[in-house]
């Protein structure tokens, strides 16, 4: 049986960790040593299930703005994509600089390319820089950033979560615009501070695998007043 290649590594920024990118055949994956896969190219329902929750409101809108939270393999990128006009503008902000290289160089061929898109416009770098910096600018910001709410890798990313975060995101997101955000587990107190935030919560499980199978996963929808 063909071994897995460690094609790459990459260090979290303001962290110790690492990231390997492994090619086993025709799978990517993203691993973190001794917390496991992060991700991989194969199984991606619920990224995509993100995008589409989130933009299912813009599938008519004219010059829609998305903002896209952490890009992983590109998978709610490209959805964000498939969902949206040709006048829209896809924003991905991605901590990583390694992560952006090696959607280009080795893994975007799994999630259609979505960086070659004219529509896309990639910020490397914390999304909270955008959000604390574009005003009232998107119709929908879509958040995949560590594990979710319980920030387990990169402490800084607690930040998007607190109430003084969420209070930030809803000032970036235009009237009737979405804030979507996954995550691995449930967490009741976080849908309390969406509330709080001045956000109408609706909370939706899903699962990595399109067919229904595997893991439950979880994605409020936060809306803003105006839709």
């Amino acid at each position: 049986m063909p071994r897995s290649e460690l094609l790459a590594t990459a260090i979290i920024p303001d962290t110790r960790s690492k990231l390997m990118l492994y090619r086993h055949q025709d799978k990517f994956s993203i691993v973190i040593p001794g917390r496991g896969e992060l991700m991989n190219t194969r199984v991606h329902g619920s990224e995509i299930a993100l995008a589409e929750l989130a933009c299912a409101h813009l599938k008519n809108k004219e010059r829609a703005r998305v903002l896209v939270g952490g890009l992983g393999m590109g998978f709610t990128q490209a959805a964000a994509l498939g969902v949206l006009g040709s006048d829209a503008e896809v924003v991905v902000a991605e901590l990583v600089p390694e992560v952006v290289e090696w959607n280009r160089e080795y893994m975007g061929e799994a999630s259609g390319h979505p960086l070659a898109d004219p529509r896309s416009t990639v910020y490397v770098g914390d999304v909270a820089g955008i959000l604390k910096d574009c005003g009232s600018g998107f119709d929908a910001i879509m958040m995949d950033v560590d594990n979710g709410p319980s920030a387990m890798i990169r402490r800084e990313n607690d930040w998007l979560y607190t109430e003084t975060g969420l209070s930030v995101t809803r000032q970036a997101l235009r009237p009737g615009g979405v804030l979507a955000v996954w995550s691995a587990g449930p967490d009741r107190q976080f849908q309390a501070r969406l509330k709080r935030a001045g956000f109408k919560v609706e909370e939706r499980i899903v699962r990595p695998h399109r067919a229904g199978k595997g893991a439950r996963h979880y994605i409020w929808l936060a809306r803003v007043s105006g839709a």
